[in-house]
């Protein structure tokens, strides 16, 4: 199967931190999907230093959400690239308007919501232990008791470890208000459409993958 070309649309939502990344790179290899991440695409705008990198940068590093306007104009170019293609939505929409915008641009698709569903204590502890390389941008966590020596990457490059700005627990607090605030009500504007499966993120990512699957079918 040519990736992207099931059709598949798959909406996966949580807090930052449920493990919606780590669960994305398996739902995409799966099912052979494009994984449309919009944190990725505006961290990516931010280090360009482009004008809309630099203005979702200062909502990104204040615990605020990028506004709707700016993430739809990013979605709808990337929909026009991959028509009828399947596709991986990870951790949008957000909002209940970005719901909206998104239903009207995935009219007539079907379309399959999944949300992840962790309690706040464990999504601070998660992203608070979060560390990125400064040159190829792989995630470590201090948790997890598996770091390398020195501070510095093992994937060859050797670049810097450090703590993104938006996972110090002050930040991500400011987050998870916005998140409870803002976003659950996804979670009812989907259940509404009978679009929604729920799965328990608390476990080893591979437990986690194996309810996901059997979520899907």
């Amino acid at each position: 199967m040519v990736k992207g070309r099931n059709g598949m649309i798959l909406i996966l939502l949580g807090a930052p931190g449920a493990g919606k990344g780590t669960q994305a790179e398996r739902l995409v290899e799966e099912y052979r999907l494009h994984h449309l991440s919009t944190g990725e695409l505006l961290r990516t705008a931010a280090a360009a230093g482009s004008n809309l990198g630099k203005l979702a940068k200062s909502y990104m590093d204040d615990g605020q959400l990028v506004p709707d306007d700016i993430i739809l104009s990013i979605i709808r170019s990337y929909l026009d690239e991959h028509q009828g293609e399947g596709i991986l939505f990870d951790g949008f929409p957000r909002t209940v308007a970005q719901a909206d915008g998104l239903s009207g641009m995935l009219a007539g698709r079907k379309v399959v919501t999944l949300a992840l569903e962790i309690p706040d204590r464990m999504v601070i502890d998660r992203l608070s232990a979060r560390r990125v390389c400064r040159s190829c941008g792989k995630v470590y966590n201090t948790a997890s008791g598996i770091m390398p020596h020195g501070g510095r990457c093992n994937c060859g490059d050797g670049g810097e470890l450090y703590q993104r700005d938006d996972d110090h627990p002050e930040t991500i607090r400011k987050r998870l208000e916005v998140f409870h605030k803002q976003t659950e009500p996804i979670i009812s504007y989907y259940r509404r459409r009978g679009a929604l499966r729920t799965v328990n993120g608390d476990g080893a990512p591979d437990e986690v993958f194996a309810r996901i699957k059997k979520a899907l079918g």
